[in-house]
């Protein structure tokens, strides 16, 4: 069986292939996007939505709460749309 080192320091290459080859970003990263502005106008809509939907069925039902609910959501999804919100991926 082979001793494990016990001196605490790092075995192996740490050259310029190394640990230090790091000195900038890994070309992989992409630079931090998160939408624009209307299109978490949308997301939020449709997130209030859901939460009228979601409380109306608790207290009741109270179905009239529920659609209203329902509606919001819709109209969310189609504003969302018109306004392309998938284009918002990078």
């Amino acid at each position: 069986m082979t001793e494990e080192p016990t001196s605490g320091t790092v075995v192996g290459d740490t050259g310029v292939r190394g640990l230090d080859a790091r000195t900038s970003e890994p070309a992989w990263q992409h630079e931090e996007y998160h939408g624009r502005r209307v299109s978490w106008v949308a997301v939020a809509l449709i997130i209030v939505g859901f939460i009228i939907g979601g409380f109306a069925l608790p207290i009741g039902p109270n179905w009239v709460l529920f659609w209203v609910g329902a509606a919001i959501v819709v109209v969310g999804v189609i504003f969302a749309a018109s306004i392309r919100i998938m284009d918002d991926w990078y």
